[in-house]
């Protein structure tokens, strides 16, 4: 016994041309969206950029410092 093939039907989906308000449901009440994410996830975006910026700094200064050895 082989397979059968199923039909199937194709959805499309499509907007409106007489819709005007695609994308301003994203823009509704932006800062109080920022603050609950800012407010949820602090601990995480600290730790996270925390050891982020220290490497940064110290490879900043590791550097500065290679130049002035080198510049007599």
């Amino acid at each position: 016994m082989g397979k059968q093939p199923v039909r199937m039907k194709a959805v499309i989906y499509a907007l409106s041309p007489f819709q005007q308000k695609t994308v301003s449901g994203l823009w509704n009440d932006l800062p109080s969206k920022i603050h609950h994410k800012v407010s949820e996830n602090w601990l995480s975006a600290t730790l996270l950029l925390t050891p982020v910026v220290g490497v940064y700094s110290y490879v900043q200064h590791y550097q500065e410092k290679e130049k002035l050895e080198h510049r007599y």
